[in-house]
């Protein structure tokens, strides 16, 4: 069992508990030198995805909006093409 945590946390769980602390008192550090809460990364990721949302599904709405607008033209031409096609035969 011993084998598989270790295999796993890719060594022994003391050398693993000291690389994370160490580590995470560095990068702390370096968020605090950076004027960063743990909020306004939170915040930061929240915002993006929802930046993401509105990008994608916004510009669905508006390719929407162009297919109906160009459809009123299209649509017709095709239909009047097709009408003028069948009486020519």
């Amino acid at each position: 069992m011993s084998d598989r945590v270790s295999n796993f946390l890719g060594g022994s769980p003391l050398s693993v508990i000291v690389k994370l602390v160490l580590l995470s008192i560095v990068v702390g550090l370096l968020l605090s030198w950076l004027d960063w809460s743990p909020r306004d990364i939170l915040d930061w990721i929240t915002d993006f995805f929802y930046w993401l949302w509105y990008t994608l599904f916004g510009s669905l709405d508006r390719a929407l909006d162009y297919f109906i607008l160009g459809a009123v033209i299209v649509i017709p031409l095709f239909l009047l093409s097709r009408l003028m096609r069948t009486g020519r035969r």
